[in-house]
This record gives C-alpha cells, sequence and structure tokens, in this order.
C-alpha cells in the first residue's frame, strides 16, 4: 500500500515520530529534496534510530540534535519499526521514566483535545 500524499488530511512532512525509546521531528530539507532533516531533542535519539548517522547539536536550534537522512533510509527503517512493532500498549513499552512522563503529557494533551472535539453524548 501506498500513502497518497496528495488526499485529504494527509500529509508528507512534518511529523514527529514518538518510539519507546526516542523522539524524533522529521522535516523536508530545505536545499535537498532527496533528504530529510532529523531533529531530536535527547541525545542518542538519532543514533538508536539511524545508527552511523554523524550528528551535529547547537544550542542555538529548537532541536538540539540533528542530521540529514535519505528519505529511502528514513522510510526502510520507520517501516521496519513498524513491522517489529509487538507492545500491545505503547506508554508501558517506554522504559526510562522521564521520557514517559513526557510521553504521558502529550498522550494527556491529545487526550482533552479529542474530548473537546468530540464530547460524549
Amino acid at each position: 500500500m501506498r500513502l497518497d500524499v496528495r488526499a485529504p488530511g494527509v500529509y508528507a512532512a512534518p511529523m514527529w515520530v514518538y518510539l519507546n525509546n526516542a523522539f524524533l521531528s522529521i522535516v523536508a530539507h530545505r536545499t535537498k529534496p532527496e533528504y530529510l532533516l532529523v531533529r531530536a531533542r535527547l541525545r542518542g535519539d538519532i543514533e538508536r534510530v539511524f545508527p552511523g548517522a554523524s550528528i551535529s547539536e547547537s544550542a542555538h536550534n529548537d532541536y538540539r540534535f540533528r542530521t540529514e537522512i535519505k528519505r529511502t533510509d528514513a522510510g526502510r527503517v520507520l517501516g521496519a519499526a513498524v513491522e517489529g512493532l509487538r507492545y500491545d500498549n505503547f506508554k508501558h513499552s517506554v522504559a526510562e521514566p522521564d521520557r514517559h512522563d513526557a510521553y504521558v503529557k502529550a498522550w494527556e494533551a491529545m487526550a482533552n483535545l479529542q474530548r473537546r472535539r468530540h464530547p460524549d453524548p
């Protein structure tokens, strides 16, 4: 199945990717169309998903850590993560307590948005 990025409500980029051991922000590269800019807030998150990636660090950027990844490589790696998914509860699969707490705050924000947009009858 191929995702039609032109379909209503489907967007190719940017995206946030919450994995149980990494949080990534992935956006289109501004000058290299065949690449994506993969950004992270925590040291090691990019490397866990893309081992061997060359990481730059800057305290002046919104996301402190970043790398450039070919679109095809990102798709292959993220697709493999989906194929390898084995847990039935994401929040319970997050081992790091501080990461878990941050993710729960994001979960709560979206749960609140759901309740506002789709209140119980």
